[in-house]
């Protein structure tokens, strides 16, 4: 009977920091907001304020002490109910799985610290979708419930409005869809109550209705708070009461009720997010990686007794990533000024950390035992993985005069180099060397240069069209610039298919791309201008492919080593269409194939069939070849997140050029000045990866980690030492289970936190070797571990959570 139910009134106001406005404005919306709430709550008792994204707490702490006070006696007493348990509302598909676990971890431990609080109900209302993994990442972070709104019901069939969300390492949190609407008008509430019910089950005893002026701020407002009372007294409607998340799912799981389970990832909602605004994708992707770098090395000279760690220069950072991570920053649907910002922000959380990474390094290098020698410059070279890094390096060179080079490792063992265009267009002085490295895990590894005349034999067999080494083989068509033959050579599998490669797509949709499902309203291709050999030489050699449409230019730099399994392409765009978008595809000859996507700490499998759908650094296509031969094609990108695989074909989304912050349904004026996204230069780097069998079988995981991070170069001078030329500080055994994050941990620098993740969706062992320290761990299928390992041998190694509390 409805006299029986209850809507749970759930007063909030959704903050926009950032988005028709820049963050000043946002700032200050925050505060008057909060002010607001507080003022509401002295004059409406029943009245409870929910509040998420702790960013604008840490705001009104800075800048408004009293209204902070104020606060935190509305938090003690359960009037103020804080959610979310994050630093920020970020877009839940684009940012890392470590992102996201920094999200919690930085957001969790300031609520502990100011409020002795820990949230346990996320909530993301406004973001664009929301990736698989999340389940368990808010579940290890202290969350057991979720709260969101898009996907709404007519973009995504879910079993009700409330369900156990399941991510694929069997982790659940119970899980609500906002019906209707997240804010109100600032208005009687009667159409708010009306329009949600509507959207939900008619017998449903308890539900949850969310009411208060939003986006820009604002809050609940007296108009509300007086409907609501009127409301709950009507004759015909459930009962009203204002109410938090946490008592509403509290009370749904004691009415012991059977509640259905969903599986997967919540998805699609402004698919255009993916690919809009090129710039801010590519700066997270980069900051993020710098981070990661930063950390693992800072830890490592903490341990060796040489520098403090960086606490709070790495906290500065994080946050500063954390908060461009919003949705509508990173999803690319702000306006064009709070670009401007975003760089900036982005810019210092990198120069932080990479001040980190070169104060940690430098302080180890520096102690390495390089004996002088004639004419010889030391060159020190740092891999971030703890695997064995076997990959081509390249530096700005100027230590001698002669034109050549020779280089010999550790060991006096020859090595692979080869000269390639400097950065620097001078004459003479300074030269590029690109160098044949093979580095320890998470280590370094010592080389020496020499002068030289002579520059070797080529390490490729290369012509205008072919480059080919003992592992793969490609082949470009002169006519069209397109991928003719792609032939991984160790298994016999050559991959490529026909089919256009820069495909240029009509986009007439909004900055968020709603309502489209595919990009695929082929406008025309690239043309090619030319295709010529540019370099060879025994480290690798490089096919250029230059071609052109409309008033745009793409330049793609096949570059294969003379050891590698792929084939990377530097691509340069320079980009000047409208309202188009700009697809590089990679065409192959599969057929039945199952097309697979990185996600935040895992993949997932999806239905090849066109859709627009994000994808982390990699997505892969494996299937049949004629004849029945399974094999597979990988591609692997340092900065894209917008992909779609149709049948056998890879598609990556390079540029859109939507208006800035256009929505529709406003149409745009052809009398007016606007601004479009993504116009100009842009670089961003792709590979390769053909394979037999699956992915799995292809170091995939690894590889794009390697892209990503890749090994860095110094140049060093002579000095004695106590540390040997080689050395490493941590490996893991085997290929499934990836540790991605080594640091110190948040409560004191006696021990380290490493943070892994089963890769192939299979249950795992591993040994991880860290610093003198072993840890020995079983993994469930796309599981995530924290390890508390203490400095101290005799103290044992502990399994903790994302925020670092012990169990």
């Amino acid at each position: 009977m409805p006299e029986q139910r209850t809507l749970h009134m759930i007063g909030n106001a959704h903050i926009d920091p950032v988005w028709l406005w820049q963050w000043p404005e946002g700032y200050q919306e925050v505060r008057a907001t909060f002010a607001s709430a507080i003022d509401r709550m002295a004059e409406y008792p029943e009245f409870v304020f929910t509040c998420d994204s702790v960013q604008y707490l840490a705001w009104v702490e800075e800048h408004d002490p009293d209204l902070f006070d104020a606060i935190g006696k509305r938090i003690a007493e359960g009037r103020w109910q804080l959610v979310g348990g994050w630093w920020i509302e970020p877009d839940c598909n684009l940012p890392s799985g470590e992102s996201f676990v920094r999200q919690a971890l930085y957001a969790q431990r300031y609520l502990r610290e100011k409020f002795d609080v820990t949230v346990t109900v996320g909530c993301n209302v406004d973001p664009f979708g929301h990736n698989a993994s999340l389940p368990q990442l808010l579940r290890k972070s202290g969350m057991d419930s979720y709260v969101f709104m898009r996907p709404g019901p007519h973009e995504l069939t879910l079993p009700g409005p409330y369900f156990w969300w399941e991510s694929p390492d069997g982790s659940r949190v119970l899980t609500y869809r906002i019906p209707h609407e997240y804010g109100s008008s600032g208005q009687d509430l009667g159409y708010q109550v009306d329009k949600s019910l509507a959207q939900l089950p008619p017998d449903a005893p308890e539900l949850m209705v969310f009411y208060g002026v939003g986006n820009h701020g604002g809050g609940p407002t007296k108009a509300n708070l007086d409907s609501i009372r009127r409301l709950d007294a009507a004759d015909g409607l459930p009962r009203l009461r204002c109410g938090s998340p946490r008592d509403y799912f509290d009370r749904l799981v004691a009415g012991g009720e059977r509640i259905p389970v969903h599986a997967g990832e919540l998805q699609h909602h402004a698919v255009g997010c993916y690919s809009a605004h090129s710039g801010v994708k590519r700066w997270n992707r980069r900051a993020e990686n710098l981070l990661a770098r930063a950390e693992k090395w800072a830890a490592v000279a903490c341990v060796l007794g040489e520098v403090a760690y960086p606490y709070a220069r790495l906290g500065q950072a994080w946050r500063q990533v954390l908060f461009n991570q919003f949705h509508d920053t990173l999803g690319g649907a702000a306006i064009e000024p709070a670009y401007e910002d975003s760089r900036d922000q982005y810019g210092h959380a990198g120069s932080l950390a990479g001040a980190a990474f070169n104060r940690a390094v430098q302080s180890l290098t520096r102690r390495i035992d390089i004996p002088a020698e004639p004419d010889m410059t030391p060159l020190v070279v740092v891999n971030p993985h703890p695997w064995r890094l076997v990959a081509d390096v390249e530096l700005e060179f100027g230590g001698f005069a002669a034109a050549g080079a020779r280089v010999v490792d550790d060991g006096g063992n020859p090595v692979a180099v080869q000269r390639t265009r400097s950065k620097a267009t001078v004459n003479g002085g300074r030269r590029r060397l690109a160098v044949a490295a093979d580095v320890p895990p998470l280590g370094y590894r010592v080389y020496r240069i020499y002068p030289a005349e002579e520059a070797g034999e080529p390490g490729v067999r290369a012509t205008d069209t072919v480059l080919e080494n003992d592992f793969v083989a490609i082949e470009l068509d002169p006519a069209t610039g397109w991928v003719r033959r792609l032939r991984a050579k160790v298994s016999d599998v050559d991959v490529a298919g026909p089919g256009p490669h820069a495909v240029v797509i009509d986009d007439a949709s909004d900055t968020w791309g709603h309502r489209v499902r595919a990009y695929d309203k082929v406008a025309g291709v690239f043309a090619v201008r030319s295709v010529r050999l540019v370099e060879s030489g025994p480290v690798r050699a490089v096919l250029r492919v230059v071609s052109e449409y409309g008033a745009s230019t793409l330049t793609e730099e096949y570059v294969l080593g003379a050891r590698d399994r792929h084939v990377e392409v530097r691509v340069t765009l320079d980009w000047h269409e409208r309202q188009k978008l700009l697809k590089l595809r990679f065409p192959t000859a599969l057929t039945d194939t199952d097309a697979t996507f990185e996600i935040p700490y895992g993949h997932l499998t999806r239905p090849a069939d066109g859709s627009e759908e994000t994808a982390q650094a990699w997505v892969d296509v494996s299937g049949a070849l004629p004849g029945g031969r399974r094999a597979g094609l990988a591609v692997l990108n340092d900065g894209k997140y917008g992909h779609d695989v149709l049948g056998g074909d890879i598609g990556i989304t390079a540029a859109r050029s939507p208006v800035y912050a256009w929505h529709e349904p406003k149409e745009l004026d052809p009398d007016e000045l606007y601004s479009y996204q993504d116009q100009g230069r842009q670089e961003f780097t792709v590979r390769l990866v053909p394979h037999a069998g699956d992915w799995r079988d292809a170091r995939v995981v690894r590889l794009a980690a390697e892209l990503n991070q890749p090994a860095f170069p110094l140049l060093e001078s002579y000095h004695d030492g106590d540390l040997p030329q080689a050395r490493s500080f941590m490996s893991v055994d085997g290929d499934a289970v990836l540790p991605a994050v080594l640091k110190m941990a948040e409560d004191g620098d006696d021990a380290m936190i490493v943070r892994a993740y089963e890769t192939t969706g299979k249950a795992s062992e591993a040994t991880i070797e860290v610093l003198g320290r072993t840890v020995t761990a079983s993994f469930g299928p796309a599981e995530i571990k924290t390890f508390k390992v203490p400095r101290d041998p005799e103290t044992p190694v502990e399994e903790t959570d994302l925020i670092e509390w012990p169990a």
